[in-house]
């Protein structure tokens, strides 16, 4: 207890060469309430910081001698404030010999937080030293927040840059611990009632729950939130918080933090041990648990976007072309990774009255939009080949038809007519990757098929004749397979040539062996088209 019946928690270094003087102090505030360690120089001061150092334990408040015989008390003062470690250490100067004023604002000036006379009252030493232990604990409790805010934004920005709910989840939880200084679980329950969570790397990955605890976790989510939009905060008794969660095999109670900013909107957890500091941390998990909210609802929208523009893409574009008499054809396609955007890549392989119509193509741009009008121009075109399959004349189509009923899209697309029994091909490029024509002998080339971009309206080159042989292999990609941020295209494009060429002779190897060179992890979605004459 203080003078005023306060219990205290402060410990006061003491710093004084006078045996009677040091231990005068002490007592002095030893009544007060406060532990005491006394020392009798700087020197030993130093020494003592660094053991109390070592131990967690520095002192509250340093009440430092002037007049000390191997430095003086403001040079004392001038290291501590030098060294990060003891820099917040308020130091409150005392002497008994009358000082100038300049010599007070030596101190001052040296860092000292306050000036004391001695003999002074018990009451007034007792005052000076709580007036410096309160400084001392605002500036710590405003850097603290101010740590805890920086955090806050940190993980706000990771969760906004998050690309799929799973990420989210990981990018929040891990924030959340940073935070709370605990381990911590997040989950955000989708419309669907998909639940996806994550955990922080504070704890352990053994001994995860099961697929039993997750479902219970929804069921809470749900329970929870019905009715209550906004963010409210409830302490989870350990029989209704699954074991594992927060640390593994361990029951324990849960406070859990709840957001959903409308009812039927995706619903945010953040999970943390009862007994994290919720009364420090409280209002800024909340903000967080806010913050993940408002970034899960894109994300889970996207989610269904990505899933419908998928199903189009695979309805439309069989993994298994048809039989084609004479000819030997392979395909792949393969999406781009579940956290990138869904292109408008396509492929084709049609029969037509003058051989067999071969193509592949990209709507440019990345969403449903995307993959829609991928499925009319693929539609148009097989249309338009029913009359006439004669690429250059197919491109003029596609081309009039995007401007009039897309005048906002644009695409690229490379068609080849193959004569399976002259081996005549007619190729028309309209701002696409030409097609290479590999050789058996370990020879690529790209024919000089070039034009503009599908869309534009622009006049359009005549079409490109080749002939190929049962020894040739015609190979049609989408730039997703090659193009890397960075690197020119010209550079991709030889990469290519060279890779192809070395490859192997039957086409579904080919295809498979190109995906492996350059199709692992890309950012956009991947067509190959290759064939040969039988």
């Amino acid at each position: 207890m203080d003078a005023n019946g306060r219990q205290t928690d402060s410990t006061v270094m003491v710093v004084d060469d006078v045996p009677t003087s040091r231990y005068a102090m002490g007592a002095v505030l030893r009544r007060a309430g406060h532990g005491v360690v006394p020392v009798a120089s700087a020197g030993e001061a130093l020494v003592e910081l660094d053991v109390l150092l070592r131990a967690g334990s520095l002192p509250d408040v340093a009440l430092v001698d002037v007049g000390l015989p191997d430095m003086s008390g403001f040079e004392l003062c001038r290291r501590l404030k030098s060294q990060p470690p003891t820099a917040a250490l308020p130091v409150v100067h005392f002497s008994a010999a009358a000082l100038a004023p300049g010599d007070r604002c030596q101190g001052l000036d040296a860092g000292g937080d306050a000036y004391l006379s001695v003999p002074a009252e018990p009451e007034e030493i007792q005052a000076v030293v709580r007036a410096a232990l309160r400084g001392a604990r605002l500036r710590s409790g405003a850097e603290a927040l101010a740590r805890r805010l920086t955090l806050l934004s940190e993980t706000i920005v990771a969760v906004q840059a998050a690309r799929c709910p799973t990420e989210l989840a990981h990018a929040a939880a891990q924030g959340t611990a940073r935070l709370t200084g605990d381990s911590a679980a997040v989950f955000v329950l989708g419309e669907d009632g998909e639940l996806y969570p994550g955990l922080s790397r504070r704890r352990a990955r053994t001994s995860l729950p099961g697929p039993g605890a997750h479902e219970a976790v929804a069921r809470l989510i749900r329970g929870a939130t019905a009715g209550h939009a906004g963010v409210r905060s409830i302490v989870v008794p350990a029989p209704l918080w699954p074991a594992g969660f927060l640390r593994p095999g361990v029951l324990e109670d849960a406070r859990v933090v709840l957001a959903q900013t409308q009812e039927g909107k995706p619903a945010v957890c953040l999970a943390t041990p009862a007994h994290a500091r919720a009364q420090e941390t409280g209002a800024l998990v909340a903000r967080l648990a806010q913050a993940t909210a408002l970034a899960a609802e894109p994300l889970l929208m996207y989610q269904v976007e990505r899933h419908v523009a998928l199903t189009l893409q695979h309805s439309f574009l069989p993994q298994k072309p048809a039989d084609l008499p004479g000819m030997e054809v392979a395909v792949r396609y393969v999406p781009a990774s579940r956290q990138t955007e869904i292109g408008g890549d396509f492929y084709a392989t049609l029969r037509t009255s003058r051989g067999v119509l071969t193509g592949v193509g990209d709507v440019v741009g990345h969403s449903l939009d995307a993959a829609t009008v991928m499925v009319e121009i693929r539609h148009a075109l097989r249309a338009y080949c029913v009359e006439d399959p004669d690429p250059a004349v197919l491109v003029q189509r596609l081309d009039r038809m995007l401007q009039h009923y897309h005048p906002e899209a644009t695409a690229t697309v490379c068609l080849a007519l193959v004569d399976p029994d002259s081996g005549h091909v007619r190729i028309a490029n309209a701002g696409h990757i030409p097609p290479l024509i590999v050789h058996d002998d370990g020879t690529a080339r790209y024919p000089g098929a070039a034009g503009p971009l599908l869309g534009l309206g622009l006049e359009r080159p005549p079409a490109t004749e080749e002939f190929l042989t049962p020894r040739h292999r015609l190979l049609m990609v989408t730039d997703g397979l090659i193009e890397t941020r960075g690197t020119d295209l010209s550079v991709s494009m030889e990469q290519l040539r060279m890779a192809a060429a070395d490859g192997p002779s039957d086409v579904g190897a080919l295809c498979d062996t190109l995906l492996d060179c350059f199709g692992q992890d890309r950012e956009d979605d991947i067509a190959l088209l290759a064939l040969r004459l039988g």
